[in-house]
């Protein structure tokens, strides 16, 4: 069973209650890296279970993904229809499709990996700025330490809630480098209408009412956007990057690194690689997508590994359905041959604590 090798699952949204038993702060990665004295052991990485027993370094194989066009999977057309078998196909075989044609320049997607880049390479003084609080999971540093032997990921990184628009933390949006808070908003806007064409292709996909999963999504849903650095590392086989984890999303959109490979997948007990295809957001299916579909569609667990020479630079965001929304498996998923798999479940992301601190998958919880 997937929980009985201790994977570990992200947080993705505002923090519970259960926040405040957050430990102190530690330093950041780039700090450790400046300051010079060695690689702490909080980030030495023990493996467990037979799918860690390689060391994180080791090569893995190139996942079978297509790029599918996003711009005509809800077109009526026999190609449109082909792309939607390829993207059921990719959905319920990896839970991961890259899509081209969304909408979006590949000059404005490197404009958001440069400004990514130069955010973090500002002095420390100044990112400092936007350090996130005790409690929160909203701004920059590393992510919560909830307890004295958890082991840290070699990660520094921005979180921003980024809609709806009231919900954001201005405060914390960087004012350097110039236009970052103006380039965010415009992303962000450009996402939203990927993120509609998307939910109504996987409907579609299905062979279900286009409308059925962004209804289900609600008008209240959120997005959250994270900003990621991964530093050189000086031991890539003993230190991680982001421990495995499968999203609380109902689906996360990743802007990967161009040129260094990090991000893998597990299926079948193994690891595999996404294939860096220019142009491309790569989408994976999160728990929320998982629970509406029935299974169908899987929520992946991932990874990310270090580097010991380059560093890597991704942007993630996540759409969070609305938190009094109830989540459940679409009616018409449901048949005498596929019975019911999950309960209905509302404020999904306030799950994540108490099943992180186990070291299990929240999404058993939703299991009937």
């Amino acid at each position: 069973m997937l929980h009985q090798t201790k994977i570990f699952s992200n947080l993705c949204g505002e923090a519970s209650g259960e926040a405040q038993m957050e430990k102190p702060k530690f330093k950041t990665v780039q700090e450790v890296v400046s300051a010079g004295e060695g690689l702490p052991e909080r980030y030495l990485h023990t493996p467990t279970g037979d799918i860690e027993s390689q060391p994180l370094d080791s090569p893995v194989p190139e996942m079978d993904i297509p790029a599918i066009d996003l711009g005509h999977l809800l077109s009526p057309s026999e190609y449109g229809r082909q792309e939607l078998r390829k993207l059921h196909l990719s959905l319920s075989t990896w839970g991961v499709v890259q899509v081209m044609n969304h909408g979006m320049t590949q000059e404005f997607l490197d404009k958001i990996y440069e400004l990514t880049k130069q955010f973090f390479a500002l002095p420390t003084e100044e990112k400092q700025k936007y350090a996130r609080e005790i409690g929160s999971i909203q701004g920059y540093g590393n992510d919560m330490i909830l307890s004295d032997d958890q082991v840290l990921d070699w990660i520094d990184r921005l979180y921003l809630s980024t809609y709806p628009e009231d919900q954001r933390k201005l405060q914390l949006w960087p004012e350097l480098p110039a236009g970052f808070r103006e380039t965010l908003h415009e992303y962000t806007m450009k996402q939203q209408v990927v993120i509609e064409q998307f939910f109504k292709a996987m409907a579609r996909s299905l062979e279900l009412d286009e409308n059925c999963f962004l209804d289900m999504y609600g008008e209240n849903a959120m997005m959250d956007t994270r900003f990621n650095l991964y530093p050189p590392c000086p031991r890539p086989d003993k230190v991680i990057g982001v421990k495995p984890h499968a999203d609380g999303s109902a689906f996360t959109l990743l802007l990967p690194d161009k040129d260094v490979e990090g991000l893998q997948f597990l299926k079948d007990g193994k690891w595999y690689k996404p294939p860096i295809v220019p142009d491309t957001i790569l989408i994976n299916v999160g728990d929320q997508i998982e629970i509406m579909s029935n299974g169908i569609y899987k929520s992946p667990v991932h990874r990310v590994v270090t580097n010991r020479k380059k560093e890597r630079i991704s942007v993630a965001t996540f759409c969070i359905p609305g938190a009094d929304q109830g989540i459940q498996p679409v009616e018409a998923l449901v048949t005498e041959t596929r019975p019911r798999l999950y309960k209905t479940v509302k404020k999904y992301v306030d799950l994540y604590f108490e099943y992180y601190q186990q070291g299990r998958r929240p999404i058993e919880s939703a299991l009937i």
